[in-house]
């Protein structure tokens, strides 16, 4: 049962991390920080082309950590973080669906990072593996 358990963190923390740094990947190179902190402008979030570039890089970085199981609860809280901003300045007043720009995708992924940061990286991990 252990083994089973330790699976699913695994498969939990790699989905959610690909997602992640995707997320983060796109923002530095596909569209760019500066169209990104011009997205941030019109949502009325503050300072930006700071914001756009601190975001992006929690996305990627702490995405490629719940990929490794590296630093995992703080990777966890950082990205629950980040959700919680894109709800409170992008999402909250569109309703749940994706579909109207709405929340539903920033409170899975949010609320699973969360999960992850609390249960912990499980045994196959780098942080196991240190003896975290």
């Amino acid at each position: 049962m252990e083994t089973l358990r330790d699976a699913a963190i695994l498969l939990a923390r790699v989905g959610l991390g690909v997602v992640f740094a995707a997320h983060g990947w796109q923002k530095f190179f596909t569209l760019g920080l500066s169209r990104v902190a011009e997205q941030f402008s019109s949502y009325g979030i503050p300072q930006p082309a700071v914001t756009a570039a601190i975001v992006a890089g929690v996305e990627l970085v702490a995405g490629a950590a719940l990929i490794a199981g590296l630093l995992t609860p703080l990777a966890g809280i950082l990205l629950g973080v980040d959700m919680a901003g894109a709800f409170y300045f992008v999402h909250a007043t569109n309703g749940p669906f994706i579909t109207q720009n709405g929340w539903e995708l920033v409170v899975a992924l949010g609320v699973g990072a969360l999960l992850v940061a609390a249960v912990g990286a499980g045994r196959f991990s780098i942080d196991r593996v240190l003896g975290g």
